[in-house]
């Protein structure tokens, strides 16, 4: 794999969004993934910054853009630099009832 690209799985493990890279795989696997839009389900699928991933729990549904690899599973202040979320935006998308 080319060096500005990482695997999907090794990516959600290292930004955090899945407790073993097992488990990241069979998230993706499961088809609850969606990278730039596209439902995949191949956990080796690349990811490359400025990617936006899609990841459908069970209790919320994240909205995330790539804006770094990892290079290992570090704490949790470091994983958050890998990515931005954009699911906390969408509530600026939505009107106000006011405005009709």
């Amino acid at each position: 794999m080319r060096e500005d690209r990482q695997r999907l799985d090794k990516w959600l493990w290292f930004a955090r969004f899945a407790k073993t890279r097992t488990l990241a795989a069979k998230l993706v696997a499961s088809g609850f993934v969606r990278l730039n839009g596209q439902r995949t389900d191949n956990p080796a699928k690349a990811v490359a910054v400025g990617d936006v991933i899609t990841i459908a729990l069970a209790r919320a549904t994240l909205v995330i853009r790539v804006e770094g690899l990892g290079e290992r599973r570090g704490p949790a202040p470091e994983a958050r630099q890998l990515y931005l979320d954009l699911s906390q935006d969408n509530a600026a998308l939505v009107s106000d009832g006011d405005n009709g």
